[in-house]
């Protein structure tokens, strides 16, 4: 199953900013755009491969569903495709201090404040990557199958995102949706977490109106596989920030601070072994399990249980569920926290304790 801290949501970077990575990003925005074709055309062309054509209509009719069934924008996004002939569309890059699971911020118009940077090139991602690692922050870079413009322009299915499965293209799909629904400026963790709540009931509608029992089944047999390791991560997590909140020299926080590390990858190679298929962060067990991976993880996933809660209370009627979500998107940030993720409230309270200056700092 394709875990979410891979789906990235970047707004346009128009040309009102200076610098390398603005022209990038819109040299790269421009490059996509203009390689759509739209999918029902491709799909009565005798030249398109049979299993392309196959999918495509799994896209038109999840399409379809997104919109008539979950209350999804209804509009030109994920009606037209584009092959891009790589592994990912953009590379992103999450980065936090050495002693702190906060994520580092990043500014734009049209988006406000994100928890990371994308780049069209992953030389150009790991060279921005290492320059932050230089100044001693965790990071990690990430490659991501697919990315949402917030409704600014007709976002295309890309053909990054067709290895995961037609399923997981659905979820996508579905996901990025709930960003052009709802987006709240500045907030990563609300946004990310509200499109992944819309994202999984999204699914789990689409394959009980499709009879596919089994299918249902073993999409929530993973689901609960992905928990265990969010509930995992959240552990370890609040054990580190706690040692981030001692006051204790700086070489004693390191090394209690690799060990902590080196407990949750022992951690994830057992889970791995108990459960018996692959984890879908294996990748970071090969050197980018740091701060930065648990950060990014957090901003997916911390929030999810208050939107579900939100959900149920209204007894899964969307439309209500989406109302709901819109007024608290209104409210002050630590309103929003409070309602939804209260986790946060304490993360920012223990941020605001380690930024006071000591007694004898002068």
């Amino acid at each position: 199953m394709l875990t979410e801290s891979r789906i990235l949501l970047v707004g346009l970077i128009l040309a009102v900013l200076p610098g390398c990575y603005v022209l990038q990003a819109a040299h790269g925005e421009a490059q996509l755009l203009e390689q759509r074709r739209p999918i029902m055309k491709l799909i009565g062309n005798p030249k398109t491969a049979p299993s392309l054509r196959l999918t495509l209509e799994y896209v038109v009719a999840a399409r379809d569903f997104a919109s008539r069934e979950l209350g999804l924008p209804d509009n030109g996004s994920y009606r037209s495709y584009v092959d891009l002939r790589r592994a990912y569309v953009v590379w992103n890059v999450v980065a936090t201090p050495e002693f702190s699971l906060k994520p580092k911020q990043w500014c734009f118009p049209i988006v406000g404040c994100v928890a990371y940077r994308g780049y069209f090139s992953e030389h150009g991602a790991r060279k921005f990557a290492a320059g932050l690692s230089a100044k001693g922050l965790d990071t990690i870079v990430d490659g991501v199958p697919a990315y949402s413009t917030l409704g600014r322009f007709a976002d295309p299915v890309l053909s990054t995102m067709l290895p995961y499965g037609t399923d997981e293209v659905a979820a996508i799909i579905f996901h990025e949706l709930a960003h052009q629904l709802i987006y709240v400026e500045s907030d990563s963790s609300f946004n990310e977490a509200f499109a992944t709540t819309v994202q999984a009931e999204g699914l789990k509608r689409w394959l009980t109106a499709m009879g596919r029992t089994e299918d249902l089944r073993r999409y929530r047999a993973a689901d609960e596989r992905q928990l265990e390791y969010i509930r995992l991560f959240r552990g370890r997590r609040e054990e580190l920030r706690q040692l981030y909140a001692l006051d204790l020299p700086e070489p004693q926080v390191r090394a209690r601070k690799l060990a902590v590390f080196a407990a949750l990858a022992a951690d994830m190679r057992a889970l791995e072994r108990r459960q018996g298929v692959p984890s879908p962060y294996h990748e970071w067990l090969d050197g980018e399990l740091n701060n930065a991976a648990l950060a990014s993880v957090a901003t997916y996933y911390d929030c999810v249980p208050g939107f579900e809660r939100m959900l149920r209370s209204v007894n899964g009627d969307l439309p209500r569920f989406y109302a709901d979500v819109r007024a608290l998107s209104h409210l002050p940030q630590v309103e929003r926290d409070a309602r939804v993720c209260p986790a946060h409230t304490a993360e920012a309270e223990q941020t605001a304790l380690s930024a006071r200056p000591s007694p004898d700092s002068g």
